[in-house]
């Protein structure tokens, strides 16, 4: 998963950089050290954002078994009053 973050990140950052340089009519190449740091940039957003995610799923699975206890507590225990 990690190399197919970084290639799509990649991507998004070389497209981005083409698409600013399309919109003001420049060559598509006209800094190359932009596209390389472009696709370095997209290539960190995309693996943070794949970390993000993961983690967000794991608090989430916390969450939601902490309120599977609580309900379970409030409506399976016996009271003895």
């Amino acid at each position: 998963m990690a190399l197919s973050a970084t290639v799509i990140g990649a991507l998004l950052g070389l497209g981005t950089q083409m698409y600013s340089n399309a919109l003001r009519k420049l060559p598509y190449m006209r800094h190359p050290w932009e596209h390389v740091l472009g696709m370095g940039l997209g290539a960190v957003f995309v693996n943070q954002l794949v970390k993000w995610d993961a983690q967000l799923q794991q608090d989430l699975d916390k969450m939601l078994e902490k309120a599977k206890e609580a309900n379970e507590r409030r409506y399976f225990e016996q009271d003895d009053d």
